[in-house]
């Protein structure tokens, strides 16, 4: 587990599900530009920024290569960084194929599973969401062939303006992947994600468990001492979750 002490006056702000380039590069736009406007209204107290994956609706690097676009958030995610606020980034199923670029370029380090944290005290056990519990079988035999190496080197060999549009095309169009059709509450029973938090307490105890993927802002007591919060999306809620050290609450940008 993690330490992280967070100075006097700083906070933990967590983001997830931005979807940029969804479903076009101009509608995502003003979406890109009012998550920049929100990074800019927390970087005066924000001791550590956790994003929690699905950035953009589809990344893949080349060794030379990145995608083009989201100019404007990579940029203020670099000025956060050499600004001296520690900043973590959990990949998501529409962003899997980060290798390296975050890291060299942006000094961000990038996490494909689920990493725990003590913050102040308090226990974090933070991931994307996604493939975990019982349930979401459809995507987890979609991400054995994503991450299959024999499948990206073939990927690989695509000229970027083949592989990316048409990547970017079955991104957009399958629902299974990008999770907009789970934007309901299913109940505590159905919820795969709170089951799977309640699977890791029998184990170990966490008074946090922090996931995106679902699409959906939720906040569900698991025990006395134990909460799991949903991030939501920068899509439809534009919420996040802001950890003052002490309590963890839900917010939406407005």
């Amino acid at each position: 587990m993690t330490n992280i002490e967070l100075p006097k006056g700083k906070k933990v702000y967590f983001a997830s599900d931005n979807h940029l380039g969804a479903p076009t590069m101009k509608e995502s736009r003003l979406r890109e530009l009012k998550f920049v406007s929100w990074l800019d209204s927390i970087k005066s107290d924000a001791g550590v920024i956790f994003l929690m994956g699905d950035l953009f609706d589809f990344w893949f690097e080349y060794k030379t290569v990145i995608p083009k676009g989201f100019t404007r958030t990579l940029g203020k995610l670099a000025e956060l960084s050499d600004s001296g606020i520690s900043l973590f980034y959990f990949v998501g199923n529409h962003d899997l194929w980060m290798n390296g670029y975050f890291e060299d370029e942006l000094n961000i380090p990038v996490y494909h599973k689920p990493q725990q944290y003590n913050i102040n005290g308090t226990s974090f056990f933070i991931g994307h969401g996604d493939g975990l519990g019982p349930d979401d079988k459809g995507y987890k035999r979609m991400k054995k062939v994503f991450t299959n190496p024999v499948a990206k080197w073939f990927f690989r060999w695509l000229h970027p303006d083949i592989g990316v549009r048409l990547a970017q095309y079955f991104s957009v169009k399958n629902k299974l992947i990008s999770g907009d059709d789970d934007a309901k509450y299913l109940g505590d029973d159905k919820e795969w994600l709170v089951q799977y938090a309640h699977r890791k307490l029998e184990k170990n105890h966490y008074n946090h468990f922090i996931f995106g993927h679902r699409h959906l802002p939720l906040e569900i007591e698991l025990n006395d001492t134990s909460k799991y919060t949903n991030l939501g999306d920068w899509v439809n809620f534009y919420t996040y979750a802001e950890f003052d050290g002490e309590e963890l609450s839900l917010k939406e940008f407005k």
